[in-house]
């Protein structure tokens, strides 16, 4: 377990009246135990209690690996195939003296199995999803070197990327580039998306083997991941050229995403910090095409809390990180974003990403 989380959360849950929380296998479980399983069809999780201790439901199938994990001195609570799992589970239950009681669910345990649950024994379930942000929301200074580094070298990928792309080759082959550059730089594979022509007007567009064409629009999402701390930036290029059209719409993302870094500093509320860069692009008669939040958390996942939104109404504090992403995006015509990484500092923020912003022609 690490420690120095659970002791976090641990705060969490006795700050909101929490008597415990459940984490199914998971980004989240492995985070903060160190280890993660196979999530299937059969239940099992790591329930934290408010008082610290904690203990582990699961099939027997891999309750001697959890045991292993955990260590002797934990509880381990396996049910067989044959048995119907909840009366493992009320024991469990009764035992920690949780019954009637408020626990917090992690956001991939499956409804079905809380239901089998809460039909056999008295027990209240909430979202555990913002126990869980706020346990991480926060950045040390480790967490932001490694920020830093991973904003560096993805930052760094950009200008061989700019050698590299040209018409007659697949979207897919500048995902493969990326990657390998990031493997040659000492980095950890991250994610990946290449949006080309009328694909850039899908800002979570999934495919990749559209060929590059002369005259395109190339929207380009990517970031390696450093000592487990993720990375994310967005450049549009244009592909031997640019209209007057592309050009407008860039420099107005462009102002956009320059006014959300500007607002985005420790105690600004969020939903101005939203509107700051909105009301730029609504100005221009392009706000029905920005229908994206602002911008997303990052750290240990590529989303994570905070959002940069308007319904997110909260302040910006000192150790934050986030995306400021504005995008517009004319469906079936061409998309343009523009991302950049922001620290929110003592006095102000730091801006992760030092790549150009400047239009690119390759």
């Amino acid at each position: 377990m690490r420690k120095e989380y659970l002791n976090k959360l641990v705060k969490i849950l006795q700050k909101e009246k929490i008597d415990a929380i459940l984490i199914a296998p998971s980004e989240e479980m492995e985070f903060i135990m160190g280890h993660n399983t196979h999530l299937c069809e059969r239940f099992q999780a790591l329930v934290i209690k408010s008082d610290g201790n904690y203990f582990y439901i699961c099939n027997l199938l891999t309750a001697d690996e959890i045991q292993s994990v955990l260590g002797p001195e934990i509880k381990v609570y396996g049910w067989f195939d044959g048995d119907v799992f909840t009366d493992t589970v009320k024991k469990a239950f009764e035992e920690q003296g949780l019954i009637g009681k408020t626990v917090a669910v992690n956001s991939t345990e499956r409804a079905f199995l809380i239901l089998q649950i809460m039909e056999a024994m008295d027990v209240k379930f909430i979202n555990g999803k913002p126990v869980l942000e706020d346990m991480r929301i926060i950045k040390d200074e480790e967490e932001l070197n490694n920020l830093r580094m991973a904003a560096r070298i993805t930052d760094e990928s950009y200008e061989e990327l700019l050698k590299f792309i040209k018409p007659g080759i697949k979207e897919a082959d500048i995902a493969e580039k990326m990657n390998e550059i990031f493997r040659e730089k000492g980095a950890d594979e991250g994610f990946t998306m290449v949006c080309s022509g009328p694909n850039s007007s899908y800002p979570h567009y999934n495919d990749d083997q559209r060929v590059i064409q002369e005259k395109d629009i190339i929207v380009l999402d990517w970031g390696c991941k450093y000592n487990n701390m993720c990375a994310d930036m967005s450049r549009t290029i244009f592909v031997g050229g640019i209209t007057e059209e592309e050009r407008k719409v860039y420099e107005i993302v462009r102002a956009s995403q320059e006014a959300g870094e500007r607002a985005a500093v420790k105690g600004a509320y969020i939903p101005d910090v939203d509107k700051a860069a909105r009301e730029i692009i609504e100005k221009e008669g392009y706000g029905k095409y920005f229908f994206t939040r602002l911008g997303h958390g990052i750290g240990y996942s590529v989303h994570e809390a905070p959002d940069i939104k308007a319904s997110n109404k909260r302040s910006l504090e000192k150790g934050m990180v986030f995306s400021i992403e504005p995008g517009i995006y004319l469906a079936g015509k061409f998309g343009i974003r523009i991302e950049n990484i922001v620290a929110v500092t003592e006095d102000g923020n730091e801006v992760l990403n030092k790549a150009s912003k400047e239009i690119m022609i390759v």
